[in-house]
């Protein structure tokens, strides 16, 4: 294989730099291997997405803390990764994401308050999957990426010209899930994308502690490219992800892709980041921020004006005041919600535990009404 004419093995070397192309001082700088022509409206757009995306979150995290959701992931940092991969999907391509992809399932479609549902465990992820093409959220880590490996084979076998998009973290390329989706990708070349949104830290244990070789590297074990991508470059990740779609809907296989980006805010809203992170690291992060570097871009050439950045920012205000007037008013799940849709079809396993449930509860309540 000539590797010089694969756009995906050279950032495999050891060393090599990730792709960028948009340095975080907001300077378009071009990549031999990935170009990336894109116009002013695509490039606002994706601006915008970000900022939406983070004042969504922002505003899910005050909600957690006034007690209105029970946790909440949050994705401050990793705007870009999620904004630029999911803005290199088709509609017809199929996603399958863990449990922090809020801005990707905003791009798809999926109802904001859908996301606050499940983490206020009103339900369990209630958007139609189909229709948005992104499966629920998953909080078993690394098991996505089977689901997506799976439902690959099966696009495959159906002859249909489609991709699908696995999410997962560093932390869960540690699990053996991982692998064995790797694993079954590679030797049926199932038209999968690997996307390792690597924010540093799982938990509190750092990278260093998951792997001694840079993640992408691990593709080559497996029989199938990686490419290492600077996760705060939005254009980048947007180029990367575009090809790496591309080269899995041709029939070539999967394909891993390592995003370096930062979690900004702790691993969940019932963790506390400073316990195992220095304020130097995260000022460190602060001044590679994805949106600061997409703004100044646009400053830059000329593209945006203050009116546009305040618009976008009144655009996002109105979400989250939207947002957190509807969760206030999210009824509470019945009891007996835990019984449904254990089974397609009605199971007399579950109508037992449904009525043995039923009598329970009288001991405690009474007879219901």
């Amino acid at each position: 294989m000539d590797t010089k004419k694969n756009a995906f093995l050279p950032a495999g070397e050891p060393g090599a730099e990730p792709v960028q192309l948009l340095t975080p001082d907001g300077e378009r700088v071009h990549h031999p291997d990935h170009p990336l022509d894109i116009g002013p409206d695509e490039l606002r757009q994706l601006y915008r997405d970000m900022v939406v995306a983070r004042r969504f979150d922002s505003e899910a995290v005050a909600l957690q803390r006034q007690g209105e959701l029970a946790l909440w992931a949050s994705l401050r940092g990793q705007e870009a990764a999620q904004v630029g991969s999911a803005h290199a999907t088709r509609r017809d391509d199929f996603v399958f994401p863990t449990y922090r992809e809020h801005a990707v399932a905003l791009h798809r479609g999926v109802d904001p308050l859908a996301l606050l549902r499940l983490y206020r465990g009103v339900d369990h992820g209630s958007w139609p999957t189909s229709v948005h093409g992104m499966n629920i959220y998953s909080l078993v880590i690394g098991a996505p990426t089977l689901h997506a490996t799976g439902y690959a084979m099966g696009v495959a076998l159906d002859g249909e010209e489609t991709a699908v998009l696995s999410y997962f973290g560093d932390g869960a390329s540690s699990q053996g899930d991982v692998a064995e989706a790797f694993t079954f990708a590679s030797v049926h070349q199932a038209p999968v994308v690997f996307f390792c949104q690597n924010n540093q830290w799982a938990i509190s244990t750092p990278v260093a502690s998951q792997t001694r070789v840079p993640i992408h590297r691990r593709a080559a074990g497996f029989g199938f490219p990686g490419v290492y991508v600077d996760g705060n470059d939005v254009l980048a990740v947007l180029a990367v992800t575009r090809a790496a779609l591309a080269h899995a809907r041709s029939g070539a296989g999967p394909v891993l892709i390592e995003a370096l980006t930062y979690r900004m805010n702790g691993h969940a809203t019932s963790d506390d980041p400073t316990r195992y992170r220095s304020e130097e690291e995260t000022a460190h992060w602060a001044r590679k921020d994805p949106l600061a570097r997409l703004a100044a871009h646009l400053t830059r050439e000329g593209l945006a004006d203050s009116g546009y950045f305040d618009m976008v920012d009144e655009e996002a205000e109105e979400l989250a005041v939207g947002v957190r007037e509807q969760v206030r008013v999210l009824p509470s799940p019945s009891t007996d919600a835990i019984f449904d849709h254990v089974y397609a079809e009605p199971h007399s396993l579950v109508d037992e535990e449904r009525a043995e449930y039923a009598r329970f509860r009288e001991t405690l309540t009474g007879p219901s009404s």
